[in-house]
């Protein structure tokens, strides 16, 4: 079965965070997790975003969960001794990701929405978000891989896989592993429309995944591509199965956002990427100015269509009572 609608509906907090049409609730925290203990480090290009060992990361999301701030988008950053050409320790179940999975599950059950990223970039010593064979990215063995690690994080007990590559065909595939391994209440958010952006700079910085060499335009959207490449990718991939459909950037692609939210049947996610957060805390120097400039791109992502926000901002707006 490609399509399931109860995937969205399967918990409370799913639903809430699909359906409610209030700001607060589409909102979603990312986070970096690291491997160690006591590990709590500032990203340099991203302020108030840490990278942080699994023990933080817990201290972190209980108070996020006491505050209200109950969907949780969880990116993997990998020691360079667990990176190999193949990505292999993405889907070892004794990485950070995994057992912060595990754990936020068993203290919050139903009552937490997360989600995990799914790429290769984090974990391959080349950063590309595929394996290289033959000087170029072969679309079927990173998709087999992706699914690798797709199901290690739904063994872990994620609500939503997030296929963040861009290859072909890979939503179709991690459904049906999803689907033969018994996992039918696993979602899959698939980033359809992701754009070759020259926003992602700190991200690359937090996650160390920026490639060694080369660039990714191969798989990610060309930036001048206009509104009809980026239905079909989208209309694509709720065809395979994806259960919310992410388009990236946000604020620059706010026009994308309209044209496919106009036309898929699934939630629409946005990510306010880390770019667009950095440049608002540069020209924001209080916080009366950076509530105003926060709340104002928020709520265009809504009234483009967005069902689903993916911000760095998130935690500060909620806390600070900015919605």
């Amino acid at each position: 079965m490609n399509i399931r609608p109860r995937i969205n509906r399967w918990t409370k907090a799913r639903r809430d965070l699909n359906f409610d049409i209030s700001i607060k609730s589409s909102l979603v925290q990312p986070h970096f997790v690291v491997g160690g203990e006591g590990i709590d480090e500032p990203i340099s290009s991203m302020p108030g975003i840490n990278r942080q060992s699994v023990d933080k990361l817990l201290e972190t999301i209980s108070k996020d969960m006491e505050m209200g701030i109950n969907s949780h988008m969880i990116f993997p950053v990998l020691d360079s001794k667990d990176k190999d050409s193949y990505a292999t320790n993405a889907s070892n179940p004794d990485m950070p990701l995994q057992i912060l999975v595990k754990k936020l599950k068993s203290l919050y059950g139903g009552d937490i929405v997360i989600m995990t990223d799914v790429c290769l970039c984090t974990a391959t010593d080349h950063g590309h978000c595929g394996i290289i064979h033959d000087e170029e990215i072969n679309n079927e063995m990173s998709v087999s891989e992706l699914c690798k690690i797709a199901l290690s994080h739904a063994v872990a007990g994620a609500d939503y896989v997030s296929a963040s590559d861009m290859m072909d065909g890979r939503i179709l595939a991690i459904r049906e592993v999803l689907e033969s391994e018994g996992f039918v209440k696993t979602g899959i958010l698939s980033y359809s429309v992701k754009y070759a952006s020259s926003f992602y700079g700190p991200f690359r910085d937090a996650a160390c995944s920026a490639p060694s060499f080369g660039d990714r335009g191969s798989h990610q959207m060309d930036i001048r591509s206009g509104y009809q490449e980026a239905i079909l990718e989208a209309v694509t991939d709720e065809g395979e199965g994806a259960d919310i459909i992410m388009i990236k950037p946000a604020l620059t692609y706010l026009d994308v956002v309209r044209q496919v939210s106009d036309v898929v049947s699934r939630p629409v996610a946005v990510f306010n990427v880390s770019g667009e957060y950095s440049m608002v805390l540069s020209v924001t120097p209080d916080d009366e100015s950076r509530k105003k400039m926060v709340r104002e791109i928020f709520h265009s992502f809504k009234r483009a269509g967005a069902d689903v926000i993916v911000s760095y901002h998130t935690r500060e707006a909620i806390s600070k009572d900015w919605l």
